[in-house]
């Protein structure tokens, strides 16, 4: 399972966060080369998806864009089946955007082959042993992504060299 001797000083988190970041970063974009949808409107599907109902200036200001740019990329979805809007009915003047049962398909059906794709190269590459210490490697980023999340991250003092971004 761990092919470094226990003898051996642990990588120092400065190091693994790099290579972490690295690699979690090419395995993303490769699973996402069957994609169909393209990554910006893929990723506004998935917040509706996640969400909920949300107004364009919300999408804009959870994706970190110009209102102008969010409004042309809901324009898109909407002419193409994937979007609706309602009034919200805390307040008129505000449209509120929800997903249609187009686009959710087609937001599923892009996660499927996403899946697809990771199972099949688990398949390929991994035999048991390697699938129960990959296992145990997701369970450790769950632990890091939750401390994130719950804003134990970082502080801003470290310096170190991260590499390409």
């Amino acid at each position: 399972m761990n092919d470094a001797p226990s003898n051996e000083p642990a990588p120092l988190p400065d190091e693994l966060a790099v290579r972490l970041r690295t690699v979690v970063g090419t395995l993303v974009r490769s699973a996402r080369t069957v994609d169909r949808l393209a990554s910006v409107p893929a990723a506004v599907l998935g917040l509706l998806d996640t969400r909920g109902p949300m107004t364009t200036a919300d999408l804009a200001a959870t994706r970190g864009v110009r209102h102008q740019t969010m409004a042309a990329t809901v324009r898109e979805l909407t002419e193409a089946g994937f979007l609706a809007s309602r009034t919200d009915p805390g307040d008129a003047r505000r449209k509120v955007l929800t997903l249609t049962k187009a686009g959710k398909k087609a937001l599923d059906t892009d996660r499927r082959q996403r899946v697809g794709v990771l199972a099949d190269a688990l398949e390929e590459t991994l035999d048991e042993e390697d699938r129960r210490a990959l296992a145990h490697a997701l369970d450790l980023i769950d632990r890091i992504s939750g401390s994130i999340r719950d804003g134990h991250s970082f502080s801003g003092e470290r310096e170190f060299n991260t590499g390409a971004w």
